[in-house]
């Protein structure tokens, strides 16, 4: 017997070692980055961000969206919704949206025109009023001033209070109304009549306040005259150096105005009448008084503070577009009076002249009021090259803007509180706050990086001398980056580099420099660089015109250091494995250059572009020599790349959800749940009655994690059946990413329409359909992309036609998931049948096919996989891998079986 059991052995053995154990090995890759002692900070998204230092000493954010966010420090917040628009029906700010805000709704932003099929709550501001009388008689209130639109004009803004910071905050009014006619009318995709008599005005009327409408609102068609009169939204209010209170308001159309208010209400004191001021600018009987703007020039997010210690007041608006592309910038006037006039550095005055008068309307592509305003902040880079410290491209903002303004009292600083986009991540948007400190001329000025609990002190000649990163924020209106340019602060107190000039210290800190003829002054100071993770010393500095230049210090190192710091990165920066053209850099960081050379030119050139070996060849194997030198210093890295030959287009995965969450193609392993969010865990998917047998049902707060690298090329397919039960604004169905910042999405809903929406680095693209699909009913949706040629399909018929969609998928390892991105609502509801092919195209035919018959026959196969009715098990990676361990077993039995049938023959012998 143990003869048997040691023959038995033997041959389990050999079929261990023998057997191909392909099915059970995992691809790992390790990851090397720049590791430094760093300053942690939590950020978060707020749109439009007002801020407030609440009674309790921590400091609190409000914003559009209803997000809201707290923090003690100013570095670290804490969002106090989950979402934007987070449960509307019990929102822990504003409690349920539609019954708490409904009169501001009567008039616009829920479910109307361009707020069709969602919200458009906007750019709160809070203040505590002390002077607010209760009902029962106590005084005080956090007063919050909310926005509601449903167009460019069609706006409001209404009043709500809480007596905690957190809320939630209880309606009050609706004080100010835009966008109304002098005749009965309703916009397009809306029911509401936009006639006066339907806002507030009627009744100001009705008791005195005003004795009639001004016509001067109207044109002479009796729509509503938004080159002289505002778009009623981004309210702000503020106490003048006598404690009264006041809001000031309005975006683009006719400008900002301003309003008293009355303290024990927070409701406005209309003027009543028309007049001018003794500066010659418009008081209306309803708007109030105008102090900044107008005639459809670019120009939002109004803030105003009263800075006791110079006595002025500071006006803060925001030029151009919000979108990352738009050139979303932050300028600033002053005042010795609250009601103006306001004027920036340079004597322009905060009103625009009538001479910009172009009728009625807004007009984006019009920078004429560029000049006007200091240019606090606009798109800037201070970029990071190769073989600096640190990893990425460097620190940078894209279109920053809407901000609100901090003096704090008690820690003896001002700060200035926007939200920003960044280079190269789209229209991803954060909080950034910046201390800011006054020139001679007492105009506060930015610094160069966010706040890191620094404290500005003396500093020596020694500490400011070396080399700078230097950026000019100049007065264009633009959506073009400024990067960083190589400037240095001699011993001499020269400035050469980039631009040249003078430089001197004066009173410990302050700093005067001279650069081509222009004086600008400001303060030297030590910042927490993010990038390097570094202390470095920096300059911000303000001009007689309101142009600000920022410097950030760099430490120097040797020719040789450089060299090696190259060498480091470049070993880490290209790919092992390549399918697409590869990025081979020239030059490095401070003049270092880089020469390449290929072991096979033909396969990747010298300059990395990349030809596959054709299908069925074997993968190439090429060595990338570069030379690198800076000086006299000089260094080689080679480097392998595997370059993968094409292969023959396939479906890459079927999951008909029959089977719970296998793949039916046998190419890929079952899919895995995750929670609300494509990286998470801790979600449940369930199944129900499908298109055709089961369905995946998902719950709103979780999805699926599908098998990494199903499409690597520009020519792909997908196919997917949805039964939404919910649809909300960006919540994807399938979603495939490269990397945060470079992907596709397949959403029900984005910007109205159903449509793909796709970011490459820089570049968005909108694969549009006609409508939005209907919830509750199963929709087909089909998507192919053929080298740029992007096609959608929705049931069968195609919607959509056009070229130039950005090629995505360069890499073998892109990621995959259903119902679930990175940051949005998951998708609530069903979804079956989903297919997706790499290098196969689907035609119109086929697509019309699966539409038709979602079971139809693969293209390019004849024996598709069945449904599992009694016929065959579908064919699948889970179940090669049972058939497996099915031929294992049978394989051990029958080698213990014929060794004790042999033993016993040969006893009976």
């Amino acid at each position: 017997m143990k003869s048997i059991i040691k023959k038995w052995l033997v041959v389990s053995l050999i079929v261990i070692v023998i057997f191909p154990w392909t099915y059970v090995k995992e691809k790992q890759v390790k990851a090397e980055g720049f590791q430094a002692d760093s300053i942690e900070f939590q950020h978060v998204s707020v749109h439009d961000p007002s801020i407030i230092k609440a009674k309790n000493g921590s400091y609190y954010v409000f914003g559009s969206h209803i997000a809201a966010a707290k923090s003690t420090d100013l570095m670290n917040w804490t969002s106090l919704v989950t979402s934007e628009y987070q449960t509307p029906e019990n929102n822990p700010i504003y409690g349920n949206l539609t019954e708490n805000l409904a009169e501001s709704f009567k008039w616009a932003g829920e479910h109307d025109a361009d707020s069709s099929g969602g919200y458009s709550v906007w750019a709160p501001d809070v203040l505590w009023n002390k002077d607010y009388v209760w009902e029962d008689g106590l005084k005080g209130a956090y007063m919050l001033y909310y926005s509601v639109s449903s167009t460019y004009i069609r706006s409001a803004i209404g009043i709500a209070v809480s007596k905690n910071i957190e809320g939630p905050y209880d309606y009050r009014d609706t004080v100010i109304y835009s966008g109304f006619t002098n005749y009965e009318t309703t916009d397009n995709k809306s029911v509401i009549n936009k006639h006066w008599e339907n806002t507030n005005i009627a009744d100001l009327i009705a008791d005195g306040t005003l004795d009639n409408a001004n016509p001067d609102w109207f044109t002479s068609e009796g729509n509503y005259n938004n080159a002289l009169y505002t778009n009623a939204i981004d309210a702000n209010v503020l106490y003048d150096e006598n404690g009264d209170l006041w809001m000031t308001y309005g975006s683009w159309s006719g400008g900002t105005f301003i309003l008293p208010l009355d303290k024990k209400t927070g409701e406005p004191i209309y003027p009543g009448a028309d007049g001018k001021t003794s500066d010659g600018r418009m008081i209306d009987r309803y708007f109030g008084t105008k102090i900044a703007g107008g005639y459809g020039r670019s120009g939002e997010g109004t803030y105003a503070v009263y800075d006791k210690e110079t006595g002025y007041y500071y006006l803060y608006i925001t030029y151009g577009g919000l979108a990352s592309d738009g050139g979303y910038q932050m300028r600033q006037f002053r005042s010795k009076n609250i009601d103006g006039p306001y004027e920036d550095a340079a004597g322009n005055a905060a009103v625009f002249p009538e001479s910009f008068n172009l009728g009625t309307g807004n007009f984006p592509s019009n920078y004429d009021h560029k000049e006007i305003g200091n240019k606090m902040m606009g798109n800037f880079l201070f970029k990071r090259d190769l073989g600096e410290d640190g990893v990425g491209i460097g620190t940078g903002y894209m279109s920053p803007g809407h901000n609100s303004y901090l003096i704090d009292e008690e820690l003896g600083k001002e700060f200035i509180v926007t939200h920003t986009r960044f280079p190269q991540q789209g229209e991803l948007h954060q909080v950034r706050v910046h201390q800011t400190f006054k020139n001679k001329e007492q105009w506060p000025v930015p610094t160069p990086y966010q706040y890191a609990g620094e404290t500005i002190e003396a500093v020596s000649e020694e500490d400011i001398i070396g080399d700078y990163k230097y950026i000019n924020h100049g007065k264009e209106i633009t959506g073009n980056l400024t990067e960083s340019q190589w400037i240095k602060l001699n011993a001499d107190k020269t400035v050469s580099g980039a631009v040249t000039g003078t430089w001197k210290l004066y009173d410990n800190y302050r700093v005067e420099v001279e650069i081509e003829g222009q004086i600008f002054d400001g303060v030297f100071i030590r910042q927490y660089d993010p990038t390097s993770a570094k202390w470095v010393m920096t300059f911000s500095a303000m001009s007689g015109d309101g142009v600000v230049i920022w410097g950030s210090h760099v430490d120097s190192k040797s020719d040789q250091e450089v060299v090696s710091s190259v060498k480091v990165e470049l070993s880490n920066a290209i790919p092992t494995e390549a399918i697409k053209d590869i990025s081979l850099p020239t030059q490095a960081t401070q003049g270092t250059t880089i020469k390449w050379e290929s072991s096979q030119p033909e396969v990747i050139s010298n300059d990395g572009m990349v030809k596959r070996p054709p299908f069925g060849s074997d993968d190439a194997k090429v060595e990338l020599t570069a030379t690198i030198t800076l000086g006299d210093a000089i260094e080689t890295l080679s480097l392998t790349v595997q370059v993968l030959a094409e292969e023959e287009g396939r479906l890459t995965a079927y999951y008909d959800f029959n089977e719970g969450l296998a793949d039916r193609s046998g190419n890929q392993a079952d899919a895995t749940v995750t929670g609300d969010r494509i990286h998470n865990t801790g979600g449940k998917i369930t199944f129900e009655e499908g298109i055709v047998g089961n369905a995946a049902k998902f719950n709103g707060e979780s999805g699926l994690k599908l098998a990494d690298g199903l499409i690597a090329s520009n020519k792909y397919s997908i196919s997917l059946w949805m039964k939404p039960e919910e649809i909300t604004e960006f919540t994807t169905t399938f979603f495939g990413t490269r990397t945060e910042n470079n992907w596709i999405s397949l959403v029900p809903n984005a910007h109205n329409v159903t449509k793909v929406w796709s970011h490459n680095g820089d570049q968005w693209y909108d694969a549009v359909s006609d409508s939005i699909i209907q919830k509750n009913e199963w929709t087909h949706f089909g998507f192919t992309v053929n080298e740029g040629e992007a096609k959608v399909y929705i049931n069968g018929e195609e919607k959509f036609s056009d070229g130039n969609f950005p090629d995505v998928f360069t890499t073998v390892n892109a990621q995959f998931s259903l119902g679930v991105n990175y940051w949005d609502i998951p998708f609530k509801g069903l979804m079956d049948e989903v297919r997706v092919y790499d290098g196969l195209v689907l035609s119109a035919n086929e697509m019309q096919s699966l539409f038709e018959n979602p079971v139809a026959e693969e293209p390019g196969t004849e024996n598709p996989g069945t449904d599992n009715k009694g016929e065959a098990l579908p064919d699948t990676a889970t179940n090669e891998s049972n058939w497996i361990i099915v031929g294992l077993f049978l394989l051990v039995v029958g080698g213990s079986v014929f060794l004790f049938l042999r033993k016993r023959a040969m006893k009976v012998e």
